[in-house]
Parts: structure tokens; C-alpha cells; sequence
């Protein structure tokens, strides 16, 4: 199969992921209605085309949060990675620090901070969940310390699990539900199931070994399930950013009046998100607010944004829109999922590619001076 965008990697990473796991990453809330917005209202948004002009000495090259990257692409942090490919999130990490961009570890990896960060050179930016159990945040926050990481990101936009209906059906919990249907889903993935054989990694490693009463999958999904604090408010960012210390990044920001608050937290950056689409069914897609929330700070928070980003034409759009910083997640997964470390790096290089030419053809040549001149409005 010839590899030419990120839908390529898609189609065969559902052929070699079993179902319930390529459904987690490919799914949205309740009737994924902005699940669906999220990718389509990209398709709204229309770029000036330049002709005659140099093109020459392009350069992808930015800055977020005053690290230099390659290119403003980041990879978005996901749960379970590691059970769209053995040792998921170790490649993707190796594969994002390799191409110069970030990889964003989440609270829910199979693999844990040290053994990610192990793997890797670069520092990791991590993924912050709030629990109710703050001694279990502080440590957590300190492990991340511990193991070098250059940003947190805080998520504010899951204190309450909405209800994903693809993962009911399939049976997706931990331990997996063992039926006709999830049996016949691993006897068709022969080769998934020989990549699992081989790795030891199959908990969520940041918390499995961590907290004292979890002792198998069942009593850590347990845990987990009535962990996610529902009391989590601007409050806590206080407490976090002391514990923290370091460069801090608010992810779920999709209101403008929740923006300004943010700004006033001492944050470094906000990413304009919902979720994927995995949260609030019927709120507006990730893009169409972009532009309001970049307004409404007027400069004075970073702003980044995620959800919905397929092609590097997006990565444009977004760029154009006042993002500094893109994010992206089921893309990542489908080059994961096809390919394993190859599959990312060839994510990023389709993106890197599209984002290129596409930047050319808008007559520009640094991806520092793309704005909304390039937008036909």
C-alpha cells in the first residue's frame, strides 16, 4: 500500500489494531457531532494563493513556549497509546524527538514517564490529569520533575468521563471483556497480538506500582474511574503551577471568557480544545473558536490549538488563525497503529511536506510570518 496522507495510515491501521483499541483513538462522544465539525470546518476555510513570487530558502522552523522546534506541529498527549502499538508511546516519543517536535506524554500511557524518558534524549512535555487524590498529583508531578520534562500540560476539560458509545460496544475496559467479539478481534491481529507477547508493558505505568491498593488492571481502572476530580477549578491551577515550577500549558480552553480567566493564572500557553470531540457532543469545533479566543487574550497568553487536524494544509489554516502551536493526536495514532515508529515519523513527514508546499503556493516562505493575510475572509 502506497503512503501518501495521513487517511493511508489510517485505512491500515484499522486493519492491524483490533477494533476496540482503533475505536478508543477514533471516536467521539454521544453522537460525535463535533467530533465530525472538528475535521469538516477545516474545509471552510479558504487560502489566498500567490503567484509570482520568490519561494525560494523555506523554513518551517518555530518557536512554542520558547522552545525551538521544526516545524509548529506537537504531539498531542493520548491514553493508552501503548495499546494502539507495543511500546506506543516510547516510539512516538523517539519518532517526535528524531523530526524536532514535541511529544506530550499523558497521566494514561501504558508506559511510565521513566520509561519513556529513559528511551529518549529530549526533554518530554507531560500531561497532567487532576485526581483527587493530591498527595498521588504531587508525586506524579515530581516523577515528572524527576525525569527532565520541559512543560506541563494541564487538561481542565475531563472532570466528568462523557460517554463514548463505540467503546460500550466494543467492550472496552480494563481488563478487557472476554467474548466471541473481542476474542475474534485479537485472533484477526496476529501481528498486534505478537508485538504485545514481546513487551512487558501492558498497565498504565504512571499509576500501576504508585498508589497502594491498586494491584491489578481491574483495581486500577477502579481507581481510576472514581479519581477524576469534579471539584477541579481556577483554584487548583494556583497550587499546580507552585508545585510545577516550570513552563505550564492549560489544555481544553474552547470558551472566550474562559480565556481571558487563563490568561490570569500565570500560564504560559492555553490550547483551544475539545477534547477531540471525546467530551461536550454539540459544542463548536476546536478551529471555529480558535479565532475568538485568539482576540479575546490580544497577545498576552501563548495560544495553541488541537482537534480535527488532518493534513498540513490545517496546520496552515490554524497558523493563519493565530495558532502558535498545532497539535496532533488521532494522526500520530494512525501511523502508530500502521506502522509503529515508522508509521509516526511518517505522519510528521506527510505533514511537514503538505505544510511546505502548501505555505509556498500562499507566497510565503517562513512559517513565522503566516497570518491572516493568507486567509481569504
Amino acid at each position: 500500500m502506497k503512503i501518501l496522507e495521513v487517511n493511508d495510515l489510517k485505512k491500515l491501521a484499522q486493519r492491524r489494531v483490533p477494533k476496540m483499541f482503533f475505536d478508543y483513538a477514533d471516536s467521539g462522544s454521544f453522537t460525535q457531532s463535533t467530533y465530525a465539525a472538528n475535521e469538516a470546518d477545516f474545509g471552510n476555510i479558504k487560502l489566498r494563493q500567490r503567484v509570482a513570487v520568490n519561494m525560494s530558502n523555506r523554513t518551517l522552523k518555530t518557536k512554542m513556549i520558547g522552545q525551538d522546534f521544526s516545524m509548529p506541529v506537537a504531539i498531542a498527549p493520548t491514553g493508552s497509546t501503548g495499546m494502539q502499538h507495543a511500546d506506543g508511546e516510547i516510539l512516538a516519543a523517539q519518532a517526535a524527538e528524531e523530526f524536532g517536535v514535541p511529544y506530550t506524554l499523558s497521566t494514561m500511557s501504558i508506559c511510565s514517564l521513566e520509561d519513556v524518558a529513559a528511551a529518549t534524549k529530549k526533554p518530554l512535555w507531560f500531561q497532567l490529569y487532576v485526581m483527587k487524590d493530591r498527595d498521588f498529583n504531587k508525586r506524579l508531578i515530581e516523577r515528572a520533575k524527576a525525569a527532565g520534562c520541559s512543560a506541563l500540560v494541564l487538561t481542565l476539560d475531563l472532570q466528568i468521563l462523557a460517554q463514548r458509545h463505540k467503546d460500550l460496544r466494543n467492550g472496552l475496559k480494563a481488563p478487557p471483556e472476554i467474548n466471541f467479539s473481542t476474542f475474534w478481534q485479537f485472533a484477526t491481529r496476529p501481528r498486534w497480538c505478537m508485538q504485545m507477547l514481546q513487551t512487558k508493558q501492558h498497565q498504565f505505568g504512571n499509576i500501576y506500582g504508585h498508589i497502594k491498593d491498586v494491584t491489578d488492571l481491574a483495581s486500577l481502572h477502579e481507581w481510576s474511574a472514581k479519581q477524576f476530580d469534579e471539584t477541579l477549578s481556577w483554584q487548583d491551577i494556583e497550587w499546580i503551577k507552585e508545585q510545577w515550577g516550570g513552563k505550564l500549558i492549560l489544555k481544553g480552553i474552547l470558551d472566550p471568557e474562559d480565556a481571558q480567566i487563563a490568561t490570569r493564572t500565570g500560564a504560559d500557553a492555553i490550547i483551544v480544545s475539545n477534547h477531540g470531540g471525546r467530551q461536550l457532543d454539540g459544542a463548536p469545533s476546536s478551529i471555529s473558536m480558535l479565532s475568538p479566543i485568539v482576540d479575546a487574550v490580544q497577545g498576552d497568553i501563548e495560544v495553541h490549538m488541537d482537534g480535527g487536524v488532518r493534513t498540513g494544509v490545517d496546520v496552515l489554516r490554524a497558523k493563519a488563525l493565530g495558532a502558535q502551536g498545532v497539535y496532533i493526536g488521532r494522526p500520530y495514532l494512525y501511523g502508530l497503529g500502521a506502522m509503529g515508529k515508522a508509521g509516526v515519523t511518517k505522519t510528521l513527514e506527510i505533514l511537514a511536506s503538505e505544510l511546505d508546499t502548501t505555505m509556498a503556493l500562499c507566497g510565503e516562505r517562513d512559517i513565522n510570518d503566516v497570518g491572516t493575510h493568507n486567509l481569504i475572509s
